[in-house]
């Protein structure tokens, strides 16, 4: 993949997607430097897509030269992306990486009367330090 080969790619950071062309969603902010893992989907069993059908494995290999301190993870806020999110992050913690996940909830400017319960429930958990 071209964004994972130039020279001024952190190699210390994996955004794992869902598909490639999500890939040019988290690009377009002009903020990210650091590598790419496409999954080829998310968890979704009602498909008949769970773990192996996903390109876990593959991720799990490129941790394993030490090189690499988070992995951020970017699946899109559905009920699979959610719980694809949540079995990467059981899978992958106890192997020492740093496991974050984007932060989703109320869009910048949204009335706060017209979003959706889920956006602000999504934008109370993950809230920051200012």
């Amino acid at each position: 993949m071209l964004f994972c080969v130039g020279p001024t790619r952190s190699k210390k950071t994996i955004c794992v997607v869902e598909e490639a062309h999500n890939i040019m969603a988290i690009e377009k902010t002009r903020t990210y430097t650091g590598m790419y893992h496409v999954l080829g989907g998310s968890l979704s069993p009602l498909s008949g897509r769970g773990p192996d059908q996903l390109h876990i494995k593959s991720l799990i290999e490129r941790l394993k030269g030490g090189a690499v301190e988070e992995i951020i993870i970017a699946t899109n806020p559905t009920a699979e992306g959610e719980a694809t999110a949540v079995y990467l992050s059981k899978l992958l913690k106890p192997l020492g990486v740093r496991v974050t996940r984007i932060g989703v909830g109320i869009p910048v400017g949204a009335d706060l009367e017209v979003c959706r319960r889920s956006d602000h429930v999504k934008a109370m958990e993950g809230r920051r330090e200012l």
